[in-house]
């Protein structure tokens, strides 16, 4: 018997949201299909890959190893899906900047998929902050930027959003905020606050905790993500950050649960970015229809060139 794509997209869920009937929720299945699933796969690897108790689905040592893989297969599998057919007539050299978190938990996947669609396409990629992006865009030293665009200032810079990552409450495993299925900044203001500084998220967080009339309890301010997933899974603290560098466990293997905010926390938008009125090169076209296919709704949210 093969494990199938079934049985390990089970698994995620109930490895995500730690409780088979919240995971069978999510799934719109049975929890008896969920349990089977995964009672198929550990059969099938000869381990188990969960502990049951009456809080939920702890994983194993095995379980949190097998997880990654299982996140690579269904990413290949999306990967497979999505991907656009191969140009291999485009080609030339393409300068590209993207900054910390963009490059850190978005960008490589992509361009290794770049790099199989477009062959003759040669991208170099720069690590940059956003101003010094922008003023790269404009005096013409890079050609493209892939960046968070709700960051962006500067009024010769066009762009397209490609998707908005939804920001969250994050928690350790069993708090009691945990338990509701949606809390307001008014609550999370009596938390112990940890605040992430990197890509100027300081400066949006204080934007939309000054908008809500409230203050966060700050104890600790970093640029380090991993940081905060350590904190908040120890619970020290709790913090408000994107889907996009969400992970359920922290380097320690402590868990890290999520939940919605009730009021207006804008999405970290992530897109492309050059100068307006610049030419696009066939290199640029290229990638920028690449990541149109891959992404953007028939509708495009965004600037033009």
């Amino acid at each position: 018997m093969a494990i199938t794509l079934r049985q390990i997209r089970y698994f995620v869920a109930t490895a995500e949201v730690g409780q088979i009937s919240q995971a069978a929720i999510h799934l719109h299945i049975s929890q008896s299909s969920v349990t089977s699933a995964i009672q198929e796969l550990e059969a099938l690897l000869g381990a188990p890959l969960f502990i049951r108790s009456p809080q939920g689905m702890i994983l194993t040592d095995s379980g949190r190893h097998f997880l990654n893989h299982a996140y690579s297969i269904l990413r290949s599998v999306d990967d497979a899906m999505k991907s656009p057919l191969p140009d291999n007539t485009a080609s030339g050299s393409l300068r590209v900047a993207a900054s910390y978190t963009v490059l850190g938990y978005f960008l490589p996947h992509h361009l290794q998929r770049l790099s199989q669609s477009y062959p003759g396409i040669k991208i170099h990629v720069h690590e940059k902050e956003r101003a010094e992006i922008e003023q790269s865009l404009v005096e013409g030293e890079i050609d493209m930027a892939v960046v968070l665009t709700s960051n962006l200032r500067h009024r010769e810079i066009a762009y397209e959003t490609l998707f908005g990552s939804v920001r969250r409450l994050w928690l350790p495993a069993r708090h009691p905020l945990g338990e509701r299925t949606a809390v307001n900044l008014a609550e999370v203001a009596n938390e112990p606050f940890i605040l992430l500084t990197v890509d100027e998220a300081d400066k949006t967080a204080l934007r939309y905790w000054n908008q809500s009339g409230r203050k966060p309890n700050i104890i600790m301010r970093t640029s380090s993500i991993e940081a905060v997933r350590s904190m908040v899974a120890n619970g020290s603290g709790v913090a408000i950050l994107s889907d996009l560098v969400y992970r359920p466990w922290s380097l320690e293997g402590l868990r890290i649960e999520t939940v919605l905010l009730m009021d207006h926390v804008p999405a970290m938008n992530v897109g492309l970015a050059w100068r307006k009125g610049v030419e696009f090169t066939p290199a640029m076209e290229a990638v920028r229809e690449y990541f149109r296919q891959s992404f953007l709704a028939p509708q495009l949210s965004s600037g033009r060139r």
